[in-house]
């Protein structure tokens, strides 16, 4: 799929937002990417599952983990399509962990997956708990960059939908200076 469909698709779903929200980054933004109209679709989901995989063909991957929740959601999907385990990386005293009995193991080969990627704080995570499992990780994949390509993880990755929507400081945000209303969506 070109990028235009995939933003097509997002649009389609009313994945693609206009307001003043305030972002789990803590940042504002006048528009929001909500992964669950795409989530509540699974037929869609799937599609756009397979394409992000299609990105990493010919990787040899064991595992497939996805940080909670969006990321839960896409690896569970991934780890169906390639036949492999889906680990979910957890919030636990405000850090992400691995909890449940899930264990990656030294040498096993991950793919990370996440929804939604402004800051990168979560895949950021979530490479650490790899690394410090002695997994090695051969890419992720995330199904939006809302940072228009401006977040780095120091590796492979690849994003289906790539998007350069402006976020403000909460003290220097233009619509709050208009006094818009404040939407908080999101899970945190």
């Amino acid at each position: 799929m070109l990028e235009s469909e995939i933003k097509a698709v997002f649009r389609e779903c009313k994945a693609l937002m206009s307001g003043h929200f305030l972002l789990s980054s803590g940042l504002h933004s006048d528009a929001y990417l909500e992964k669950f109209r795409i989530f509540e679709k699974p037929v869609i989901h799937s599609r756009l599952i397979t394409e992000l995989l299609n990105g990493f063909q010919g990787q040899s991957i064991d595992t497939v983990l996805g940080p909670a929740l969006g990321g839960m959601i896409m690896a569970a999907e991934a780890a169906r399509q390639l036949g492999v385990r889906a680990v979910y990386a957890e919030k636990e005293a405000g850090k992400l962990t691995l909890r449940r009995g899930f264990k990656l193991e030294n040498g096993e080969r991950v793919l990370i997956v996440d929804d939604i990627v402004t800051t990168g704080g979560s895949v950021l995570e979530t490479i650490n708990i790899s690394r410090n499992a002695g997994a090695e990780i051969v890419g992720i994949g995330i199904l939006a960059d809302r940072s228009g390509g401006k977040v780095d993880f120091g590796m492979e990755h690849r994003a289906l939908l790539n998007l350069n929507l402006p976020v403000f400081k909460p003290e220097e945000c233009p619509l709050c200076a208009e006094g818009a209303a404040l939407t908080k969506p999101g899970s945190r």
